[in-house]
């Protein structure tokens, strides 16, 4: 008998591959520093380590050269330098970061990503939080961590168990069985066909201008190493061995790639709604979940009594000012399905402006049963992003050369830190169960209602 091993992800170090632009640039007047250190020789009677100290516990003037060239990459912001001499040092905004937006990601998104894939570690700034409380899309949510059930957060610590553990799948809303003799006999209709993963996140195909090999092999190996499962075009799976973790996306030129791909995979999804189309796949893959992956604003209700039991709502991929956000989207289809009375039948996946580890337990929230990562995998990998106008193909994508063990890592690394949060979420929510949180909106707030119930009636509220 094995001994019992409880799921971990195994994080180690992997350094930014390229430099990413600083917060800040850190700008000093050289000619006046060289001033105060003469006037300091003279005044400390040539006292080196008193003339040589500068105002910085991070190291921003820690080098051979001290504050004639600064290391902008250790500043924080916390301006004690410009306070003390503001003759001599000013600290201003990096521009070179405005080209991060381009997506829809803020800077400090990008920075967070790329600390928890380089270390996998949950990122925790001494100073506190110092941005806004509320806000559009996930911001606008707030979820629920009461004091009372502190005692149970030791789950990120090993020190209690939390399971995230999710089901993909089919499952009827009753079993039947016949009878013989009056008792029961074989089961008839519909029954359970489920897979687990071990993490409530899978990892999404990449827009197809990064649908590379390099990138699809870092998203497969790490599906692998997670113990969850990676989306990718048929007809790289077809150029694949057997595995568990492999999920093709058939799309409705692909009918040849399926006919070759040489083994059955656990699940696969049609890429759009074709009824046709999916009773194939059905049939070439009896032993397969098929999975249909549509818009997000799709009617899910007519889908699932169509038979599909495994939908991916796919978002844009472009955070657009103005545009839906994916979390109502989400919503709206947990909710339909809900009031059909068929919700506990169907397995809903979402993709499209998940960007950070608090999305995820949010998404979840509003319904999904598991969210498909994409554009942060690619911001872990370094990636750069130009996005498209809403009828191009997704954004354009730049990668650098990757190396393999070093990409894997990198998203294995996301994953651990993103894990290790939504351990945090749901330990101060006493959950011990991540399936407890679908559609669970009674322990998360939403701004919008809470200023609704404190300010409708006042004049000026827009309501």
């Amino acid at each position: 008998m094995s001994a019992y091993d409880r799921y971990h992800i195994e994080t180690s170090s992997a350094p930014d591959a390229h430099p990413h632009p600083s917060r800040f640039r850190v700008r000093v007047k050289g000619h006046r520093l060289i001033g105060l250190l003469l006037r300091e020789l003279v005044e400390y009677r040539a006292n080196l380590p008193v003339v040589l100290s500068r105002p910085c516990v991070y190291g921003v003037f820690s080098g051979p050269l001290g504050g004639l060239k600064p290391r902008e990459h250790l500043c924080v912001g916390c301006l004690r330098c410009t306070t003390q001499y503001p003759d001599i040092v000013q600290i201003q905004p990096n521009p070179e970061r405005t080209a991060l937006d381009s997506l829809g990601l803020t800077a400090d998104q990008v920075d967070t990503i790329l600390y928890e894939a380089r270390s996998g570690r949950v990122p925790v700034r001494g100073a506190g939080y110092r941005g806004p409380f509320g806000g559009q899309g996930w911001d606008g949510m707030w979820t629920d961590m009461s004091e009372i059930v502190r005692p149970t957060r030791d789950g990120i610590h090993g020190r209690e168990f939390i399971s995230t553990v999710t089901e993909i799948g089919e499952k009827p809303m009753r079993l039947a069985f016949e009878r013989s003799n009056g008792r029961p006999g074989a089961l008839v209709g519909g029954e359970p066909r489920v897979l687990t993963i071990q993490v409530p996140f899978l990892f999404d195909i990449p827009p197809r201008s990064a649908r590379v090999t390099p990138v699809l092999d870092a998203l497969t190996d790490a599906a692998a190493r997670i113990d969850s499962l990676a989306i990718v075009p048929v007809s790289y799976a077809a150029r694949l061995p057997e595995s568990p973790h492999v999920v093709p996306l058939v799309g409705p030129a692909d009918g040849g790639s399926l006919e070759r791909l040489p083994w059955t995979p656990r699940l696969l999804f049609l890429d759009g709604w074709d009824a046709r189309a999916h009773e194939r796949m059905a049939l070439r893959f009896p032993q397969a979940i098929v999975g249909v992956r549509v818009p997000a604003d799709t009617d899910v209700v007519s889908l699932v009594r169509s038979g599909v039991r495994v939908l991916h709502l796919a978002g844009d991929t472009v955070i657009r000012p103005g545009a839906p956000f994916f979390g109502d989207q989400v919503a709206a289809a947990h909710r339909a399905l809900v009031d059909a009375g068929i919700r506990e039948e169907a397995t809903l996946i979402g993709s499209g402006g998940v960007v950070a580890a608090e999305h995820v337990p949010k998404a979840l929230l509003l319904g999904l049963d598991a969210v498909a990562l994409d554009v942060a995998l690619l911001v872990a990998l370094q990636a750069r992003f130009e996005s498209r106008g809403p009828g191009g193909e997704g954004p354009a994508v730049w990668l650098p050369r990757l190396e393999p063990e070093w990409a894997v890592q990198r998203i294995v690394n996301l994953s651990g830190a993103w894990r290790d949060q939504l351990l945090e979420i749901m330990g101060a929510m006493g959950l011990r169960e991540v399936r407890r949180l679908r559609g669970e909106t009674g322990r998360c707030m939403f701004q919008r209602e809470l200023e609704r119930e404190a300010f409708a009636g006042i004049d000026g509220y827009p309501g």
